[in-house]
């Protein structure tokens, strides 16, 4: 059986409010958001028609991206995290790349071992938003 590379929940609010509560949740594990990136704006911008909200977080935390770099250069290539916050027939669900699955590519002990640790932060501060 093959493991799922992502985490996804569905949560009982609104996308805005959603973002507010990860936002406040993230900073208390000591992440902040690089980026806000409002894919379904940017679509319809282009000219496309694409309705559903759909937006894409970058976050980091500084101290664990230097652990993570220290150990290896090339783990620059899964930074900064991404978190997806959207809507799917009317309900709002939020997720996120595995850090471990993304890592796991690397055969790298030490790596696995931070992304563990990563993903268990960043699934808690998701799971504050149901």
């Amino acid at each position: 059986m093959m493991e799922v590379f992502h985490y996804t929940v569905e949560v009982q609010r609104e996308m805005d409010e959603t973002m507010e509560i990860l936002e406040e949740s993230l900073k208390r594990e000591g992440f902040g958001f690089l980026w806000k990136f409002n894919v379904t704006e940017k679509l319809q911008e282009k000219g496309f028609d694409f309705q559903p909200p759909f937006v894409i977080l970058e976050v980091c935390n500084p101290q664990e991206a230097a652990r993570v770099l220290s150990e290896n250069l090339l783990a620059g290539y899964f930074l900064p995290c991404k978190i997806v916050v959207y809507k799917e027939n009317e309900t709002t669900k939020i997720g996120m790349p595995k850090p471990t699955m993304l890592i796991s590519m690397m055969n790298n002990e030490q790596l696995k071992q931070l992304a563990e640790d990563i993903e268990k932060r960043l699934i808690s501060c998701i799971d504050e938003c149901k």
